[in-house]
């Protein structure tokens, strides 16, 4: 039986550390002859069980322990909703009118539906919704919010739309 190159490394690796350790002589030479004769051992003993299930059949299909010990990859998928909000969000910073006609609406809806949890509805109720809102928040989400002078202008800063999203969720 031919062995492997793998096994022929490992052994020519296994006999220079017999050399180096007869020269150094950290234990007696008896000591260190029977070390590379179980280091030869066990190497062989690894190839002949490559050789039993088949030339590296081993390395190809792992054993069903190493199966069940093995990490399970999580494929991360971020739902399409929280990549839409982003979307809104970004787009509602760049662009006034981007944030009055996408944006506004679902930080009204959010607010609505925070109001309803305290019986208070954010159009026929004002005052108490923007008592529980704060003032900062109702001039964002107000049923009468005016239209954008300028279109193009800028939207609302990230920073200030994820203070409104605060805001609306400590209702």
């Amino acid at each position: 039986m031919i062995p492997d190159r793998r096994s022929l490394v490992t052994a020519g690796i296994a006999t220079l550390g017999l050399a180096v350790a007869l020269a150094a002589r950290p234990v007696s030479p008896r000591e260190i002859v029977a070390g590379y004769v179980l280091a030869i051992a066990a190497i062989e003993l690894l190839h002949l069980t490559r050789v039993a299930h088949g030339e590296d059949a081993w390395l190809r299909s792992p054993s069903e322990i190493e199966h069940a010990l093995a990490a399970r990859r999580e494929t991360r998928v971020r739902p399409a909703e929280l990549i839409r909000m982003e979307r809104e969000i970004t787009l509602g910073s760049a662009s006034a009118e981007h944030l009055q006609t996408r944006l506004v609406p679902l930080l009204r809806e959010a607010a609505a539906a925070r109001l309803a949890l305290h019986d208070v509805d954010l159009e026929r109720s004002p005052g108490r919704a923007r008592e529980l809102l704060g003032d900062d928040v109702w001039e964002i989400v107000r049923p009468d919010r005016p239209a954008p002078t300028d279109r193009n202008a800028p939207g609302l800063p990230v920073r200030r739309v994820a203070a409104v999203i605060d805001a609306i969720e400590r209702v």
